[in-house]
């Protein structure tokens, strides 16, 4: 079988060019012509000798996933669904704005956790991508988007915050990283790449030493009773442990504040109190608040809170001098909005099922309702 070079961030290309019996400069020039060259193939690289890249096409290959669909919303925002094998597919966004394009990025075949409200929790779990698969998504968007009048690439941010818990499948998604921040690679600033995190506190530790880049962490609820309910996580790590890791984190971050991501639950996690709670919470945590209005999909068993108290939640979070925005809904009728990302996933965890029958039991598939 070919390696697949996509799988390689720099000093591990280098070490497979030097057991090749290749000088490093090879490497970078291989990497240049795969991330930043959008080279599929060692024929395209002109300025590798003919030997070396008829030694290529024996023993390696720049494997891509392949696209199964593509939509684009009334907004602007674009979604593609890519092929990873044995029936499984993985959804990318791509959300434009004025000042900046962000590429939104999967990690995992479905998600091994099970948050609630995400309809990516509820399709179940298959397994990790590859580091060729995460970093093929953004090779794909930028093959597909080009760049802009002035040369300049369109996408200038990437958030790992697709399909899946990136910190449960860290190697490769370490190795993705040091490739989106590699000069040879995409260039990108640590500030512009971000990594969510329902909560994984021993990786969040091990990030912070290895990777610092941007943190965002799913908080979604102000106390342990209501986070145990829809973040299920929580009973491991509950919150104050939590806090405490992105206290830590922030020593090395590249951001001097957590961005704390609040799905907002009508009835569920949106009272006032709620948000008095939270500001308690976070009274030692540098950090902002990014109130997501919740995303509607089938049999979800919740509701988007109103407007009004969407605002006044925001308010009281704002009168104590947190940053708080409200995010807009992007791409919803493609559902490629915030937690409606379900891709194509062959379900090993029968959570689909499971679900299924909660509906048909309970007229609800929300728990407790």
């Amino acid at each position: 079988m070919k390696t697949n070079l996509l799988n390689y961030n720099l000093p591990a290309l280098t070490e497979h060019f030097a057991q090749m019996g290749e000088k490093p400069f090879r490497a970078r020039q291989v990497m240049r012509w795969i991330h930043q060259g959008g080279a599929e193939n060692f024929d395209q690289m002109t300025d590798l000798a003919k030997s070396l890249r008829a030694k290529l096409n024996g023993c390696a290959a720049v494997g891509i996933p392949a696209l199964m669909a593509a939509q684009e919303s009334k907004d602007g925002t674009r979604k593609w669904l890519l092929d990873v094998g044995t029936g499984n597919g993985v959804e990318t966004v791509f959300i434009p704005e004025a000042e900046r394009g962000t590429l939104c990025i999967s990690s995992q075949v479905g998600c091994a956790l099970e948050c609630t409200f995400c309809s990516t929790g509820r399709q179940g779990f298959n397994r990790n991508l590859s580091a060729a698969e995460i970093i093929g998504q953004l090779w794909w968007a930028n093959k597909a988007l080009g760049v802009t009048p002035k040369n300049e690439r369109v996408i200038s941010n990437v958030v790992m915050m697709g399909m899946g818990e990136p910190l449960a499948n860290y190697d490769n998604v370490v190795t993705a990283l040091s490739i989106m921040l590699d000069d040879h690679g995409y260039g990108l600033s640590r500030r512009r790449v971000t990594v969510s995190t329902s909560g994984m506190v021993p990786q969040m530790d091990r990030l912070k030493e290895d990777m610092p880049v941007a943190l965002a962490v799913s908080l979604h609820a102000s106390n342990d009773a209501v986070r145990d309910e829809i973040v299920p996580l929580n009973k491991k790590y509950p919150l104050k442990t939590l806090m405490a890791a992105c206290n830590r984190y922030l020593e090395k971050a590249p951001r001097d504040f957590v961005t704390f991501e609040y799905v907002m639950l009508d009835g569920v996690n949106d009272r006032l109190q709620h948000a008095r709670e939270l500001v308690d919470l976070v009274k030692d945590t540098p950090c902002k608040f990014n109130l997501i209005p919740f995303n509607p999909f089938p049999n979800s068993g919740y509701q988007r809170s109103k407007r009004e108290q969407i605002h006044a939640f925001r308010d009281i979070l704002a009168e104590a001098g947190l940053v708080t925005t409200v995010r807009k809904t992007r791409g919803d009728d493609i559902d490629a909005a915030c937690g409606q990302l379900a891709g194509q996933v062959q379900d090993k965890t029968k959570r689909q099922a499971k679900w299924q029958q909660i509906y048909q039991d309970n007229g609800t598939a929300r728990p407790n309702a």
